[in-house]
């Protein structure tokens, strides 16, 4: 769920990994789509997607002094109507009919409405900029906790109130009935990832242009590469190689919403990887369910990919992309003995030293009944052994406090872990039903004054950490990549390899000159420090 600020308020727990939706909303503007600059300069900005429900300032975002700050748990990728449209902002006006996009959840569903916006515009189509201007609206949803829900459904709500016509698809696409019963007015439902059915939808509703007839139309939009049309900022995108998870945690309904594990063969990976790259993403974020078991569905098949054979196998893809010779950055990886491997890639500076591992807790009781792959490894002692392979390597993780059943004892056990661990980025949540969910009928559920007091503890303890952490890196040099610039201020807003974008924190670069363009990269010293950003000076 990112925003401006880099670090919110705590959240409920939804999913297995750190994409699950809540009750914060996108404040970003998206730029350009990552399609090759060569075939089709004319489209460009990112796709924008509205974001129906409320658009906080990041003022409105910082919680109360009595809620410590930490870096968002959850990648939400919310996106507007008008975000969405900027994908295609350059692309020549002409008869084609417009459609409008609302894009709610993780980068998982973000890459889905990507793929969507993609062969709409294939087939033609163009991307409206606010409900008025549109034909039809597509409101994909996400449906991982209740504040999900209810935010879906309010999108769909006011889709149909600003324009009547709306297709909703997405996660909560699964409780179709729910929908219509509140919603009855909307035209078609699909569930996640259901690419097909939602073009024959929206063709049906509002059928496919005849380019013959029109005169404006640009032949270059056949030329679209398999990079895709891309709602992030055009020098970094979310690849998904995967989609579904094997894993039963007791408080996930992720294989009930996306299925079991479907890896995508590697050469199908890397072409489009290598179409990012050509179309200028120095940045490659690797996102699925479970991403260290990639390939396992598969049974590592062997593909040809530049005649070169490749298994689609978790080290074989990350030795593939290391190869591309960009920023690769490994989100959602569980700890398995295998992971030792690509942390060896990363000591020979090739994969970004960092990893995204929803932990989610340290008490093997608790672990044992949120039934989490990998909760009896000794993870205290995987974590020693990767620095000691990778000494500057960079932990994410998220942790859920009052599971039930959880005892002062096992939250205890918790924070002792951390101490020890010492984490670079930390994410927390309350505990709190899914509907669907095996962990609704556990016993011995937390009282929410309980969970809350134990939420605070944990964010404290982790903004310490933190601090201390980042005031490591003073006085050191580091490669960042410009996010943002603030010419107001003369800043550049960027990121080092320790900081994935909308959910870690920043490097403020100060006394830029008109040189400095978001996208490039700057050897910078770091002058400063707070809980979870880094200060820092660029002598050009």
């Amino acid at each position: 769920m990112p925003n401006i600020s880099t670090q919110s308020s705590g959240s409920t727990l939804s999913d297995d990994s750190p994409n699950s939706n809540s009750d914060l909303n996108l404040n970003t503007d998206a730029s350009s789509a990552d399609v090759s600059s060569k075939q089709i300069q004319t489209i460009k900005d990112t796709a924008t997607v509205f974001n129906p429900a409320h658009s906080q300032t990041p003022q409105e975002q910082e919680p109360a002094p009595a809620q410590p700050y930490h870096h968002k748990a959850n990648h939400n990728q919310n996106r507007s109507i008008a975000q969405s449209s900027d994908a295609t902002a350059d692309a020549p006006a002409t008869s084609a009919p417009k459609i409008g996009f609302v894009s709610l959840g993780c980068p998982k569903a973000l890459v889905d409405s990507e793929r969507i916006i993609t062969e709409l515009s294939r087939d033609g189509y163009q991307v409206a900029s606010d409900y008025d201007g549109a034909e039809l609206v597509v409101v994909n949803t996400c449906g991982f906790i209740e504040s999900a829900v209810q935010e879906s459904l309010d999108a769909i709500g006011e889709a149909i109130s600003k324009n009547g016509k709306v297709i909703v698809t997405g996660c909560l696409g699964k409780e179709a009935e729910k929908i219509r019963e509140m919603h009855p007015a909307v035209l078609a439902v699909t569930g996640a990832h259901a690419y097909d059915e939602v073009i024959t939808a929206v063709s049906q509703h509002v059928p496919k242009p005849n380019r013959s007839l029109d005169a404006n139309y640009d032949p270059k939009i056949d030329l679209i590469d398999e990079a895709g049309i891309k709602l992030t900022p055009s020098h970094y995108a979310y690849l998904k190689i995967s989609e579904g998870c094997n894993h039963r945690c007791t408080f996930c309904i992720i294989p009930s919403l996306r299925g079991d594990l479907a890896s995508r063969p590697i050469d199908n990976v890397m072409t489009e990887a290598l179409a990012l790259k050509n179309a200028g993403v120095k940045e490659l974020l690797i996102i699925s369910q479970d991403t260290s078991a990639y390939g396992l569905d598969l049974k590592y098949k062997t593909s040809f990919w530049n005649g070169m054979p490749l298994k689609s196998k978790f080290y074989d893809l990350c030795q593939a992309l290391n190869d591309l010779g960009i920023w690769v950055r490994l989100h959602y990886v569980y700890p398995y003995p295998h992971v030792d491997k690509v942390v060896e890639l990363m000591s020979e500076k090739k994969l970004l030293p960092y990893l995204d591992i929803p932990f989610q807790h340290a008490s093997h009781r608790i672990l044992k009944a949120m039934k989490r792959p990998a909760h009896s490894e000794n993870t205290l002692a995987r974590i020693k052994a990767w620095r000691e392979i990778c000494p500057d390597i960079v932990i994410r993780s998220t942790f859920v406090v009052g599971f039930p059943g959880e005892t002062e004892e096992d939250f205890q056990c918790l924070l002792d872990w951390l101490v020890e661990a010492r984490l670079d980025r930390v994410g927390a949540f309350t505990y709190s039903e899914v509907e669907g969910a095996v962990a609704n009928d556990l016993p011995d559920h937390v009282p929410e004054d309980v969970k809350q007091s134990r939420y605070e503890r944990l964010m404290a303890l982790q903004q310490d950490i933190s601090a201390q952490k980042l005031q490591e890196k003073v006085g050191k040099t580091l490669t960042v990549l410009v996010d943002e610039i603030d010419h107001e201020e003369n800043i550049a807003i960027c990121r080092s390899y320790a900081d994935a974008p909308e959910i870690d924190g920043h490097v403020y670069v100060d006394d830029i000159t008109a040189k400095v363009k978001v996208g490039a990269f700057l050897t910078v010293t770091i002058d400063d420090a707070s809980e979870y950003d880094l200060f820092a000076s660029y002598q050009g």
